[in-house]
């Protein structure tokens, strides 16, 4: 910086400083915005993946227990044997 400024340029480059910090304050308070709805769907998706989880363990725990407990057709002898 030149000590030669005029308070005329001072006063354009402090405007020009007071702009970009106005436009990047902006941009802050968007993508703050968006990063809290972001944590918020993946809070959500992952209370989703560990509900499908558990039901996904509850239908194999019952299919065992239907395997185990019930004769399949394939199992049993034909009759003419």
């Amino acid at each position: 910086m030149s000590t030669d400024s005029t308070p005329a340029e001072l006063a354009r480059r402090l405007e020009a400083l007071e702009s970009r910090i106005a436009y990047q304050e902006h941009w802050l308070d968007t993508l703050d915005v968006a990063v809290a709805g972001q944590e918020q769907r993946m809070s959500r998706l992952e209370r989703l993946n560990a509900l499908m989880q558990e039901r996904l363990r509850d239908q194999q725990r019952a299919l065992q227990e239907n395997d185990t407990a019930t004769p399949r057709a394939e199992d049993e002898m034909p009759p003419h044997y």
